[in-house]
């Protein structure tokens, strides 16, 4: 079993949301009100600043983009030293 002995060591989870908001050429406002959601919560999205992840918010963004979750966010494992 794997323990977490320092906050590097784990890796990190990258938000994409911006280059595929990007190749669709949707604004954040478009998104906004596409999924029901304020500007500075999509904005956060799109600066890949999310501290915590809604569930209920991603959703949405994956059925309003047609996309999986994968595209918008991936997991980086930490580089083994």
């Amino acid at each position: 079993m794997k323990s977490i002995y320092a906050w590097q060591e784990y890796g990190h989870v990258s938000v994409h949301l911006r280059e595929l908001m990007d190749a669709k050429q949707i604004s954040r406002n478009q998104l906004a009100r596409a999924i029901d959601a304020r500007f500075e919560v999509v904005d956060k999205w799109y600066q890949g600043e999310v501290a915590r992840i809604d569930a209920d918010i991603l959703a949405r963004i994956c059925h309003v983009l047609d996309c999986q979750v994968q595209d918008i966010i991936t997991y980086e494992p930490a580089k083994e030293k």
